[in-house]
């Protein structure tokens, strides 16, 4: 994530004409919400800027993910204009068509547009389109009314604002030079500022001694606290984070406590378990970051609550999530179920809304992601902590969008519950890294043969079933994703399991 530009005049005339672009999508938004069937053009550019190095077929399946858009091809004058590094299958193009209900595929595929710059390296996509001149002016030419076009993005970066001036269509999501709020560091500022409740911590660190001196301060503020947490401003699904145990140090105040803790430091537990110590201090130095108290509790849950502010500046609770985690310690996130449970959904949506306000009155729009941790005793309430800001679409995006968008249901902020049409409650399991080495003897069509076999695959009556994304890494690197979509907390968490079962008995070691 790149550093704000410096404020030249050429910087305030660019932001002065990106901020007059912004404008066009309030009548857009209004027209969109009238459901009147305008005309527009969503073009879909899900650029990742990731140091985490990716194959390239899973870099492709990253980009593909948002995939789930194309059934936004229902609104019979829309216009899809989806861009990804290499070209997607065609088996993948028809598993999207074929699940939309009550379209013709065909009038649908005519109103697609399949963009690729043929480029397999691990650039952000949003710099290889800025590097070739000649397919901005293709896309450009795919977009006929720009005052009724936007640029769909999946972490908005200077890039990706960059390349909507050159379309001359609006961005729907934030400004980059507001995407510091989502930092760790800002994010601990506006929970306290908010009166959110979060974890005891010091922000803004950059240095070894800066550690030293905050667990020496917590230890202070917190002589029973046990094991800290350690994490990079921009880190990403837990890859900037670290564990450091502070069992067997001195007490707090106690002589040699700071060479101690200095001492215990290059012990740290990194949940990218490559990185190297002395790596994490050059990370750390060049984007400051936190410490802060490892919550611990005889149950701890990590629920999540998505919002966004629209282009008219309402903010909105859209989901809870359980979040699925995993890795080194248990931080890094590999799927979630929906919606979050109801002994502590209200809970963290109340809390969620005091920083979706505050992020609308600081100007961004689209959506993010407050991620929390729950925790309670034996017979007590649970307690919520906010942990972190994401100011981008993320993991729990792309399945939510996809039960929405199929089922045409709705979800009640207040009661935290998702109804389809029908009346009947919706739920998912869904999940990035349904993976395993036996899986690349498969293709897509496989996993669609797979599916139907057994009867899994996604139902338009029932509304219920598996829904694939992430297909392209299957032959590469044996990894796909999915959302199993039904009535109840348990029958989706059942069609999870019996899917990843039967996927194991389909492909023999």
């Amino acid at each position: 994530m790149s550093p704000n530009p410096a404020p030249t005049s050429d910087w305030v005339r660019d932001q002065a004409r990106f901020d007059a672009l912004q404008q066009k999508l309030v009548p857009l938004w209004t027209s969109i919400r009238a459901l009147n069937q305008d005309e527009q053009t969503i073009v879909v550019v899900p650029s990742l800027d990731t140091d985490v190095a990716l194959k390239g077929s899973e870099l492709q399946a990253y980009e593909e993910r948002f995939l789930f858009l194309l059934l936004l091809l229902r609104q019979p004058r829309a216009r899809l204009v989806y861009v990804t590094g290499q070209a997607i299958h065609p088996s993948i193009v028809d598993y999207y068509l074929d699940l939309m209900p009550g379209v013709i595929s065909s009038h649908a595929r005519k109103r697609l547009f399949l963009v690729s710059p043929l480029d397999a390296s691990s650039r952000p996509l949003a710099r290889k389109l800025l590097d070739r001149p000649r397919m901005l002016e293709r896309l450009r030419a795919l977009v006929p009314n720009p005052d009724r076009a936007h640029l769909v993005p999946f972490a908005t970066t200077w890039a990706d604002r960059e390349l909507a001036m050159r379309l001359g269509i609006p961005m729907y999501g934030c400004d980059p030079r507001l995407v510091h709020l989502g930092t760790k560091s800002s994010a601990r500022r506006l929970f306290r500022e908010e009166g959110v409740p979060h974890p005891i911590g010091r922000e803004d660190l950059k240095s070894e001694d800066d550690l030293v001196d905050a667990i020496v301060g917590m230890r202070r503020e917190r002589p029973s606290m046990k094991k800290v947490v350690i994490k990079v401003n921009e880190g990403v699904s837990g890859t900037g984070n670290a564990n450091l145990s502070l069992v067997g140090l001195p007490p707090s105040g106690a002589p040699g406590e700071r060479e101690a803790v200095r001492a215990a430091l290059p012990r740290m537990a990194f949940e990218l378990q490559s990185l190297a110590y002395e790596v994490f201090l050059e990370k750390l130095a060049e984007q400051q970051g936190i410490v802060e108290e490892r919550i611990e509790a005889t149950e701890i849950r990590s629920p999540s609550v998505q919002l966004r502010v629209t282009p008219l500046g309402e903010v909105e609770l859209l989901s809870t999530h359980d979040q699925m985690l995993g890795g080194a310690s248990g931080q890094s996130y590999l799927g979630c179920r929906f919606p979050a449970d109801d002994s502590y959904a209200a809970l963290i949506s109340r809390e969620a809304k005091k920083i979706g306000v505050r992020l609308g009155k600081e100007g961004v729009i689209g959506r993010f992601a407050l991620d929390f941790v729950v925790a309670r005793a034996p017979g007590e309430a649970w307690k919520a902590y906010a942990i972190e800001i994401n100011l981008r679409k993320g993991g729990t995006t792309h399945p939510f969008l996809t039960l929405q968008f199929l089922t045409d249901g709705t979800y009640d902020p207040v009661a935290a519950h998702f109804t389809a049409p029908d009346g009947k409650r919706k739920h998912f399991v869904a999940s990035d890294h349904v993976e395993g080495e036996r899986y690349r003897q498969l293709t897509p069509e496989d996993l669609f043969d797979v599916a139907l076999r057994h009867g899994l695959h996604f139902d338009q009556t029932r509304l219920k079933g598996i829904v694939f994304h992430m297909m392209s890494a299957l032959p590469e690197c044996g990894r796909t994703g999915l959302t199993a979509v039904a009535d109840s907390a348990k029958e989706a968490d059942d069609l999870y399991q019996k899917f990843l079962a039967i996927l194991d008995a389909e492909c023999p070691t």
